[in-house]
């Protein structure tokens, strides 16, 4: 009866063929534990000298790492293994022979596991990271479709840039100049207008080095944009949907927030409401910090981040940004035209921002004036005008960075860690 090593539970006690790679193994004269993954998950097996023939022991005993194998066993409750249970092998038998593997269960540097990352994943800690970014993924969608959202997908080659900046890679569509996306965002606000609440989540990419602990060339970026919601609104919306994916993955990846040694008690603080503070306070808070490089009207660092969250138990929300530093599209403030109504929510821990959003501009006459302001008149994006012309309302929305929250709901040190080929990109944009 063939089985993953994620269903033994329901077969304690019964005889079952798994297909494994082994991924680990140890010995001793009458025994050998085999540390063996399918994808699935992890389990030891364990084979006894006395009760398999010795042709089945001695090729358990001299298997090499990554040598895949089907494996014949009884499943067997163990309290003393993190899965909580075991396989009493009865026979094993060999269907490729790994040799030489290269990530040996010694120490490696980053550098040298980057470079062989297509074998790195197979690692329990890099299985583990994986496994959480999937369920972050399953219960967005969840979260999305339960709250009546439409999935649209926006395209991925675009003729404009939804920031208004030059760190784009550009390419050629045809006879016209074309860019990889950086954001759905200005296609999903059309899809709201025509649906109401939708939501995209697909590849976003950036122009710029990604050998640093926060930036990727290419990462995936889940975009809700709303109709008939405004700033107030939205930032709770935000706040529901970090929480539920956040408790998603404390309840649906113990074992894998165990085996990345993550504390728990962090993630479980990660509950609505969410503590907000203007960007006139987070500057104000900076100053009484001791923080001399940052004056009103300039961006955010890493280390001013770090300092703003590290004065709250909970991601924090920065809002009312000055306009002068922020998108075109973001609505100014009716009561104060030079700040506008966004938002970064802020991690704690040092991981700095895994949201941005806002309230969209939604006048006509404003918009026009925001073109002019940024030099948007061309027919790249007129489209992007006439949906204040057609029935304009009150619209919001934001961006989540998946591969930033996954470090950070994985405790991982570098965001590098968390999208599986990203050396791959460096090779091609060095």
């Amino acid at each position: 009866m063939k089985k993953t090593i994620s269903q033994v539970a329901k077969h304690v006690g019964e005889e079952v063929t798994i297909g494994a790679w082994l991924a680990n193994k140890r010995s001793s004269g009458k025994i050998a534990f085999l540390q063996l993954r399918d994808g699935t998950g992890f389990i030891q097996g364990v084979v006894v000298k006395a009760e398999v023939d010795e042709e089945v022991f001695q090729t358990a005993k001299n298997m090499t790492q990554e040598t895949s194998l089907y494996v014949t066993g009884t499943v067997a409750e163990d309290t003393r293994s993190p899965f909580g249970y075991e396989l009493q092998v009865k026979n094993v038998e060999i269907i490729h022979e790994s040799t030489d593997f290269p990530i040996t269960p010694k120490e490696h540097g980053t550098e040298f596991l980057m470079d062989h990352r297509h074998l790195w994943l197979r690692s329990k800690k890099q299985h583990a990271v994986m496994k959480i970014r999937n369920e972050i993924i399953r219960s967005t969608y969840q979260f999305f479709n339960d709250n009546d959202y439409v999935k649209i997908d926006p395209p991925i080659l675009t003729g404009s840039s939804a920031e208004g900046t030059t760190e784009l890679f550009h390419t050629k569509y045809f006879d016209e100049e074309a860019y990889l996306s950086q954001s759905g965002q200005l296609y999903m606000e059309a899809a709201a207008m025509a649906f109401g609440k939708v939501f995209s989540f697909g590849p976003t990419f950036r122009a710029e080095k990604s050998k640093t602990r926060r930036h990727l060339i290419e990462f995936w970026m889940i975009e809700p944009e709303m109709a008939f919601v405004e700033h107030e609104e939205s930032l709770e919306i935000q706040e529901q949907y970090v929480s539920f994916i956040a408790n998603s993955v404390l309840e649906n990846c113990k074992l894998e927030l165990d085996i990345l040694e993550r504390d728990t008690d962090k993630l479980a603080k990660i509950q609505a409401p969410f503590p907000r503070i203007t960007y006139d306070e987070a500057i104000e808070l900076l100053k009484e910090k001791g923080f001399d490089d940052i004056e009103w009207g300039e961006d955010f660092g890493a280390p001013h981040e770090t300092a703003i969250a590290e004065s709250f138990e909970k991601p924090v929300f920065i809002t009312h940004y000055p306009a002068e530093i922020k998108a075109f599209y973001m609505k100014p403030d009716p009561d104060r035209p030079d700040v506008v109504l966004c938002a970064d929510l802020i991690a704690p821990e040092g991981y700095g921002e895994v949201i941005g959003g806002s309230q969209r501009i939604d006048d006509l006459a404003l918009m026009e004036q925001r073109y002019q302001e940024h030099n948007l008149t061309g027919d790249a994006y007129q489209w992007y005008l006439e949906l204040r012309k057609y029935g304009s309302v009150p619209h919001s929305g934001f961006g989540l960075g998946l591969e930033r929250t996954v470090a950070w709901f994985a405790g991982v040190e570098h965001v590098r860690e968390t999208i599986p080929f990203p050396r791959l990109l460096n090779r091609l944009y060095p």
